[in-house]
């Protein structure tokens, strides 16, 4: 229950959430479908801060034609709550296309089609966010020589607002990783931007396009420039033979499930490093098979009527970009003979990935509190609640940034719902439990009622 402290004290919050992306929405659902059960005094109170003006989730990767690689049954709610008013069923009712849907047969929708339920979803609990604001800093608040609570400062334009917290929920997301020495520029763009930016080369004619990374959205990244510009040549650079597909076979795909969570947290760390190197080609730096399919046809077919558009120069990476008048001259070296060849393009598109972003970047002195392990990691308990010091009684919970702990649902949708409804459990359960620590009687205390 949210309660102001006397004179000028902020408003505190039983929860206060950093970022407002899909992890941090299914929390906020988690939360409104938890007060809907419960009285007004036993409600968990919270409010969330977002950067961006309103929601969006890898916008400048809504291809038209590219589908999500999770069941739409891995959406915000069912596998906590099947019966939820917020599944991308529901969503899909509301949007007079539930029939449609189960005629299409399929598993996967457009990820277009996925962000917009996660907009409406979004929208379902907007009272809890305030879009625009950017958290600047995090102080502790002592009383009694503990950490009670943490204040949270947020900056909008000359606004700046403080909330109180109990707890923190951080969902800062993903930050793009660029090759080495590689920066961003009007010329070189990370995949994360193409949809933004291309729209600006319209009425030129690129006359070529050099993609970088092996992955899927830098295979979707290929087949989308190769048919958006049909005069364009499209150069992807990747340091293996091929494209890997993904195993997305049903015994494979046993490391998303729930159950997988716990028995890779207590696992030992050479069994963690053997499971991620079994099954990271379950998720990283691998294509989906139809695609890999459809590209090879294409470039076969291109080879058969001699008009070549789609190449793909292997096991060879990228060592150089430099800025011409008229675009951009890339070197590419190979990793068998190390010979460099120079390449003049219109465009490089870097699909080189992303790397989890500092949770605990925004904490200052309170991060000093939080505890790590002999490699530098944070430690994270079982229900994502970071180990600190005793002194510290304020819950810091992450969401991603825990896949040496967790595995590789770490930051995946494929956990999300399940994920927040650990952590609002974790966040009753401490609740119940210091509530009761408080009423009991002080040892060797006579009442003299």
């Amino acid at each position: 229950m949210s309660q102001a402290l006397p004179g000028d004290a902020p408003l505190i919050h039983d929860l206060i959430g950093i970022g407002f992306g899909p992890s941090n929405v299914a929390m906020a659902i988690a939360l409104t479908e938890h007060n809907a059960r419960v009285g007004r005094h036993e409600a968990v109170t919270a409010h969330f801060f977002e950067q961006q003006p309103s929601f969006g989730w890898h916008r400048g990767m809504l291809i038209d034609d590219a589908t999500m690689q999770v069941s739409f049954l891995k959406d915000l709610v069912t596998l906590r709550n099947p019966s939820s008013e917020y599944s991308f069923l529901r969503y899909l009712q509301s949007k007079d296309r539930l029939i449609d849907f189960v005629n299409h047969k399929n598993l996967f929708p457009l990820r277009v089609e996925f962000h917009d339920y996660f907009e409406w979803a979004a929208a379902k609990v907007d009272d809890m966010v305030s879009y625009g604001h950017q958290v600047v800093s995090v102080e502790p608040v002592l009383r009694d020589g503990v950490v009670e609570y943490l204040d949270v400062t947020s900056r909008s334009g000359d606004e700046v607002v403080v909330h109180r917290a109990r707890n923190l929920v951080i969902g800062t997301g993903l930050r793009a990783v660029m090759p080495e020495g590689v920066e961003r520029t009007d010329r070189v763009w990370h995949n994360s931007d193409l949809l933004a930016k291309v729209d600006g080369l319209d009425g030129s004619e690129p006359r070529r396009f050099i993609v970088v990374g092996a992955g899927q959205s830098a295979a979707e990244n290929v087949a989308y420039l190769h048919r958006r510009f049909p005069q364009a040549e499209i150069c992807a650079v990747f340091s293996r033979y091929g494209y890997s597909p993904a195993d997305d076979s049903s015994f494979a795909n046993r490391i998303f499930d729930p159950q997988a969570v716990d028995e890779y947290f207590t696992a030992p760390e050479d069994i963690k490093r053997r499971l991620m190197g079994y099954h990271g080609n379950t998720n990283y730096s691998v294509v989906d098979i139809d695609l890999i399919d459809d590209l090879y046809r294409q470039a076969y077919q291109e080879k058969v009527l001699g008009n070549e558009r789609l190449r793909f120069i292997n096991i060879s990476r990228l060592t150089g970009v430099s800025e011409t008048p008229d675009g951009v001259r890339a070197t590419v070296t190979s990793l068998v003979t190390g010979e460099e060849s120079v390449l003049d393009a219109d465009v490089v598109v870097c699909a080189t990935g992303y790397l989890q972003a500092d949770g605990l970047g925004l904490l200052g002195e309170v991060a000093r509190q939080c505890h790590r392990d002999d490699q530098g990691r944070v430690r994270v308990e079982r229900d994502y609640r970071v180990t600190t010091d005793p002194e510290l009684h304020c819950g810091i919970y992450l969401q991603g940034g825990t896949e040496h702990t967790h595995g590789i649902t770490s930051s995946l949708l494929s956990n999300t719902a399940i994920r927040v409804g650990e952590i609002l459990d974790s966040i009753l359960d401490r609740t119940a439990r210091a509530a009761a620590d408080e009423a009991r009687p002080v040892a060797g205390h006579v009442s003299q009622a």
